[in-house]
């Protein structure tokens, strides 16, 4: 598993972390925002009124309302990203990466009304009578580029793993079994069995569940969240600032935070914005594609509401949460997991600047001049080394108070350490060290008027959350699986869909979530050169909807 992870951050390094990757979705959001005439404010409350559904006709073509197809798309972007995204984001790039996914929702906004109409106008119906739509559609019809097509419904179908499946369930599962200490093969394997339940059923059955959880869970962790920012509302106004004051310097050590450069608030902010919102990456236009219109326009307008509601509402809040508790720079008892862990040669203290500079150097640059990975045997007498000449660095900061375990023991004998690890995969570490993702939100909301209890407003919103993602997603996936090889084919992705979702509760998060980097830009690519592409195509359909407006 340490291979495959590997792996996957070298794929991330080309892709999604690359240095051109957020150049090319903010630019793209940037060239359909201006060629558009910004569309973001021009039309924001019309797209309420169709959401309303003023404008709806009776006996239109499709699945679902207005409502029910936006419900799902958001049931499907509202998810992890908004609790575990914001927290991932910050413990990597510090306050200022809230900056950089607002400036990709905001550009999103633009993005998602150009896929969502250019998809909508090219559906079709299904075998089973039901509309089946999305960017392979236009991609094959509108620009004759059956190969494209091909290798984004390919990715959807990866991307329904990686982006919808595997983080949900992941963080429900950690979430649960923190609050509720229940354990992750229990969860995954309940929710497993109900997933499948809801999915056989189709998108009628899909859009109607997604109708009743979207709001209910929204309502409730926005209420949770405001109890926490409320409770520690003098640090509203300086968690401003710090996001402001950070977006072109980078953040400072401060508490166990070791500092973060701009390079890092910028890609990943608008990483965990593409992950949040999904504006770009092609996946909510399927589920548009199910309206009750003959105007694809008209369905783009109510696209137009899924990145203000998903990140510059729902994430903002989250992001306030975690920076006016101040738990982002604070350590907490956890297991470090392998994929977080590092030991390196020397003693180093994140209280000294020196030492500081010298693991920023090493953590983000990659510097090895004087940090170097541990090679060598550590004694341990009742989970405690003899002997301290090296220093334990999980989750990018300097862990504190750490046992070694083997078996739920404290471990008594020789640990062999490779590069840095452990050779011995049934030795297990717990200290004090900083969290992130959903943890590091989840200890956020006991900082506020609900105290310990905050902890399960957090769990459930996690589940509803997390569990309407994968829900939606798995139709993202069906809906590519027709277009590939046909209907006949659906019933066994949706089996091997709802397994997955069942291993991925007791997966390593981090390759969890490095599998879901990789596999939304596979989605995200083609789709941005696809709608660039058909730009005409797009300005000619909001023109003639104008004009027939009017």
């Amino acid at each position: 598993m340490d291979s495959f992870n590997a792996f996957l951050l070298t794929l991330d390094g080309y892709l999604g972390s690359a240095p051109w990757f957020p150049f090319i979705l903010l630019g793209v959001g940037l060239f359909f925002t201006v060629y558009l005439g910004f569309p973001q404010f021009k039309y924001f409350s019309h797209a309420w009124k169709v959401l309303r559904g003023k404008y709806e006709k009776p006996n239109e073509p499709g699945d679902t309302s207005h409502f029910q197809a936006l419900s799902t798309a958001l049931s499907g972007t509202v998810g992890t990203g908004n609790i575990g995204g914001v927290g991932l984001a910050i413990y990597i790039g510090g306050p200022a990466a809230l900056f950089w996914m607002w400036m990709t929702a905001f550009l999103g906004m633009a993005t998602k009304f150009v896929e969502v109409t250019l998809s909508h106008e090219y559906r079709e119906k299904a075998a089973n009578g039901t509309m089946s739509g999305g960017p392979m559609y236009y991609m094959e019809k509108g620009l004759n580029m059956r190969w494209l097509a091909i290798f984004f419904a390919i990715a959807t179908v990866i991307s329904s793993f990686g982006t919808g499946n595997l983080p949900q369930i992941n963080n429900i599962a950690i979430s649960v079994e923190s609050s509720f200490g229940i354990r992750p093969i229990i969860t995954g394997g309940v929710l497993a069995v109900l997933l499948f339940m809801v999915i056989v059923g189709g998108i009628k059955r899909i859009a109607k569940v997604a109708a009743a959880i979207v709001p209910t869970m929204s309502t409730l962790y926005v209420l949770g969240a405001l109890s926490v920012i409320l409770m520690n509302y003098q640090n509203i106004v300086p968690s401003f600032i710090t996001i402001f004051t950070d977006v072109f310097n980078g953040s400072s050590a401060t508490g166990g935070f070791l500092g973060a450069s701009f390079a890092y608030a910028f890609n990943r902010g608008v990483n965990r914005g593409l992950f949040s919102n999904e504006a770009g990456d092609g996946s909510a236009p399927i589920a548009h594609a199910s309206s009750k219109t003959e105007n694809p326009v008209e369905e783009g307008m109510v696209s137009i509401l899924e990145p203000f509601i998903d990140t510059i509402i729902i994430c903002t809040i989250t992001g306030l949460v975690i920076l006016s508790s101040g738990v982002w720079t604070q350590k907490f008892d956890n297991e470090f997991q392998t994929s977080d862990l590092l030991i390196v040669e020397g003693l180093y203290d994140d209280q000294n600047e020196n030492d500081v500079q010298a693991l920023f150097g090493f953590l983000v640059n990659g510097d090895t001049d004087e940090v170097r990975p541990y090679n060598g045997t550590i004694n341990v007498t009742s989970g405690l080394p003899d002997v301290i000449d090296f220093t334990v660095i999980h989750a990018r900061s300097v862990a504190e108070g750490v046992a070694y375990f083997r078996e739920g023991d404290l471990y008594t004998g020789a640990v062999s350490i490779i590069d840095g690890l452990p050779d011995d995969s049934e030795i297990t570490l717990r200290g004090k060290s900083l969290i992130h993702s959903a943890a590091l939100t989840t200890m956020a909301f006991t900082y506020g008027l609900a105290g310990q209890s905050g902890q399960y407003i957090v769990s459930l919103s996690l589940v509803l959350f997390a569990f309407s993602t994968a829900i939606a997603w798995s139709y993202y996936g069906d809906r590519a699986v027709i277009y590939l090889v046909g209907f006949k084919y659906v019933l066994p992705y949706r089996v091997i869909y709802c397994l997955a979702f069942f291993v991925a509760a007791f997966t390593d998060t981090a390759i969890v979530w490095n599998f879901a980097a990789v596999s939304i830009v596979l989605m995200t690519l083609p789709n941005l050169l696809g709608i660039f592409l058909m730009r005409k195509n797009m300005k000619n359909h909001v023109d003639k909807y104008w004009q027939d407006y009017k």
